[in-house]
Order: C-alpha cells, then sequence, then structure tokens
C-alpha cells in the first residue's frame, strides 16, 4: 500500500516559494518517489540577507506552514543570491 499524495507537487511548491519567499532560484526535489511527502528544497533569496540560519528557517517554516503540514519531511537550504554564487555547482 502506498502512502496517500499530499497534493503537493514539486511544481506547485516551486511556484509558492518563489512568489511568497521572492526567490531567485528554487531547488525542489520529491524523495518520495513522487508521492510528495518527502521534500528537499534550495531556496535563494534576497530577503534572506542579514538573517542567520534559524531566522531563515523559521521564516521559510511560517510562510510555507500550509504546504508543509501537509508532507511528512520537509528540509532546506537557504542561501543569499551572494552566497548561491560561491556555492553553486560551477
Amino acid at each position: 500500500m502506498s502512502a496517500p499524495h499530499s497534493g503537493i507537487t514539486v511544481e506547485s511548491l516551486k511556484q509558492v516559494i518563489t512568489e511568497k519567499l521572492e526567490a531567485e532560484h528554487v531547488e525542489v526535489v520529491d524523495q518520495s518517489g513522487g508521492c510528495g511527502q518527502m521534500f528537499e528544497v534550495i531556496i535563494v533569496s534576497p530577503i534572506f540577507r542579514e538573517k542567520k540560519l534559524l531566522a531563515r528557517h523559521r521564516l521559510v517554516n511560517e510562510t510555507l506552514k500550509d504546504e508543509i503540514s501537509k508532507v511528512h519531511a520537509f528540509s532546506q537550504k537557504s542561501y543569499t543570491p551572494e552566497e548561491w554564487e560561491k556555492k553553486k555547482p560551477q
């Protein structure tokens, strides 16, 4: 028996993150084999400037609470555009 689908898709999550968090770059990976229960995301947004890691995570969790409440697992990496420029694969 497979887990019920959460109704959250890679595309819908990416759209919500881009709109609500003013993201310049978003990567969403469904780690649940397509049933929408486990997501790993990378969010690059200028609104993370001047925020420490915990504050960024709280902001993301609060902003996406409706979406996160429907899934089993949600992990995030949050970067400013400057941090991402240094970190992204060349």
